[in-house]
């Protein structure tokens, strides 16, 4: 058996050596998860919802259609897919597929659930809304294939696995993304970050250990970089000062940590804070709430 490493084995501060898994530490911590929505022809006009924390993820397998959304303060979007397509809503955004009913479009689509809502770093990250042809993105042959097979009749245990291959679908556009920054294009925010190979060491260790002393020296010394270098480029690629983001941080995983029934005591001893008090200000700067309002209105969604 295979034993994980320790993230607790490297110093804070001390740069780790080897690959870096840019995503799975982010992704375990704050999960994304996947639910089979729909599955077979589109025709005439199909509208999605928005809902706080909740996202989607559509594939065109044929077909043709169009899209439409109009993001608050923006003027209406209209788009037409006229190929194999990923069509991805990060965010709680109304949108709607047109597309005359003799020409059908065929595809799957998924609701995607963010941990913490809008607080989810890729939530925060991500444009309002990515569109790429399937021919653009390396390696989603295979999934694709089991995808539409699993979908294309019921069987025991189908939605169980359509949910599970739309989470492996996720983290290879994610994947993508990462290795493409300039082609989704993407705006300042975590998966920017991650794209900068020294930036991506420090993201992944306050991902994987929110509670260490991650003062502004211990990062630029894991970046390997100087502290003035590092701020700068940190602020510019992640969008927010380097103590902004730990705080963001540490508050979703307090907020996810809270929904899971433990203490805010308990909370503030996992993630690095004094007391629970000096948890709870920085929880109320954050949100807007203190953690009891917050996890009250949490439990009448």
């Amino acid at each position: 058996m295979t034993n994980r490493p320790n993230p607790a084995a490297v110093e804070v501060g001390e740069p780790a050596d080897g690959p870096l898994d840019r995503l799975s530490g982010l992704l375990e911590q704050c999960r994304v998860r996947a639910h089979l929505l729909h599955a077979g022809p589109l025709c005439g006009v199909t509208h999605f919802d928005a809902a706080a924390g909740r996202g989607f993820l559509h594939v065109l397998r044929r077909g043709s259609m169009e899209i439409r959304h109009q993001v608050a303060g923006a003027a209406p979007v209209r788009l037409a897919v006229r190929e194999p397509s990923l069509v991805f809503y990060p965010r709680p955004l109304a949108h709607g597929f047109h597309n005359a009913p003799q020409d059908g479009a065929d595809f799957v689509c998924a609701t995607l659930d963010f941990d913490g809502g809008a607080q989810h770093p890729l939530a925060r990250a991500l444009p309002p809304m990515v569109l790429l042809p399937l021919a653009q993105v390396d390696g989603l042959a295979q999934t694709l294939d089991l995808l539409f097979a699993e979908t294309a009749r019921v069987r025991c245990g189908q939605r169980l696995l359509a949910d599970r291959l739309f989470d492996v679908l996720l983290v290879q556009l994610l994947r993508w993304l990462l290795d493409h920054p300039q082609q989704a294009p993407l705006a300042p925010g975590v998966l920017l970050g991650l794209a900068d190979p020294r930036l991506a060491r420090v993201l992944v260790a306050l991902h994987e250990r929110p509670g260490a002393d991650w003062s502004l020296a211990a990062m630029a010394r894991h970046a390997g970089m100087s502290r003035s270098s590092f701020a700068a480029q940190f602020h510019a690629r992640v969008g927010e000062p380097p103590a902004t983001y730990l705080a963001r941080w540490r508050v979703t995983r307090a907020g996810q940590l809270l929904r899971e029934g433990r203490s805010l005591k308990a909370a503030a001893d996992a993630l690095g804070y004094a007391d629970a008090s000096s948890l709870s200000r920085v929880f109320t700067q954050m949100l807007g709430a203190s953690p009891r309002a917050w996890l009250q209105a949490q439990g009448r969604r």
